[in-house]
Formats: C-alpha cells, sequence, structure tokens
C-alpha cells in the first residue's frame, strides 16, 4: 500500500498550492480571464491535455530514494522548484522592470516547470520516458500560450 501512496504526484503539490495561494497576486495580463482570452484551441487543449497526463503520470510514477540518478533529480526539483518560485515573486513583487516585461521575464513560469519536471521524471521509478515526453510537450504549449499572450503586449 506504501509504494501506491508514495508516488511522484506528491512533488507536484507545492507547484498546486503556490498557484491556488498567489495567481491573483499576479499582473492583470496572468488572471485567467485575460491569459486565456482568445487563444487558439489546439493550444488550449494541447496545454491542458498535457497538463493533466503530467499530474496523471506524476501519480503512476512511484516515488523511491535509493539510487544516485534519484539524488540527481532531487536536486534538480529543488532547484527547478526554486526558480519557478522566483519567477512568480519577480513578477508580482516587480511587474514594471524591464525582466518583468521582457519575453523571458514573461515567460519564465512557462519554462522554469522543465527544470522540477525533470526533476520528477528522474526520480521516478517507471513512466520516466513517457514523463519526460509529456513534460516537455506541456512546456512547449505553455510557453507558446505565453509567447501569444506577451505578443498581444
Amino acid at each position: 500500500m506504501k509504494k501506491y501512496l508514495l508516488n511522484c504526484f506528491l512533488l507536484t503539490l507545492p507547484v498546486m498550492l503556490w498557484n491556488i495561494l498567489l495567481t491573483d497576486k499576479l499582473p492583470a495580463v496572468y488572471q485567467p480571464d485575460v491569459f486565456w482570452h482568445n487563444i487558439p484551441d489546439w493550444i488550449v487543449y494541447g496545454e491542458n491535455i498535457s497538463r493533466g497526463l503530467v499530474f496523471l503520470i506524476a501519480f503512476l510514477m512511484p516515488l523511491p530514494t535509493r539510487k544516485l540518478h534519484q539524488k540527481t533529480g532531487f536536486w534538480l526539483y529543488l532547484t527547478g522548484l526554486a526558480l519557478y518560485f522566483a519567477s512568480w515573486i519577480l513578477l508580482i513583487e516587480h511587474p514594471d522592470t524591464q525582466w518583468s516585461k521582457s519575453l523571458w521575464g514573461f515567460a519564465a513560469p512557462a519554462y522554469t516547470p522543465i527544470l522540477w519536471l525533470m526533476g520528477i521524471a528522474l526520480l521516478g521509478e517507471r513512466w520516466t520516458r513517457y514523463y519526460i515526453i509529456i513534460s516537455v510537450l506541456f512546456v512547449v504549449f505553455h510557453c507558446w500560450h505565453c509567447w501569444v499572450v506577451w505578443g498581444r503586449g
């Protein structure tokens, strides 16, 4: 039973909690009614389906803690999480800076997840290849979505 309770989905909980608690603190352009307005359907579906699969596959991946590559995965996960959180903090606390208004700063919450997602992939015992592919796909759609919103500028 422990094998099924200790899965990689647990590693997604800090991200979900962060998003729930702080989305409304982001600048107006990131609010759902603006951020999702007039986005092409193929981006919306691609992003949401791949996001759902990222969480589903994480739930199916047992979370062992023994092997060396898993230690690397844990540090990659923590580094990615710190950069992801920092990207939000910069946008919340300093929305009018050159960084926050640049494409790199604006899209940082969309591309930094690749680090913590790859950390999860390295930590997982099964489904690793699928998780990497789906995670990359999700980040590509998420970045494309940000690029469309940023381009409205």
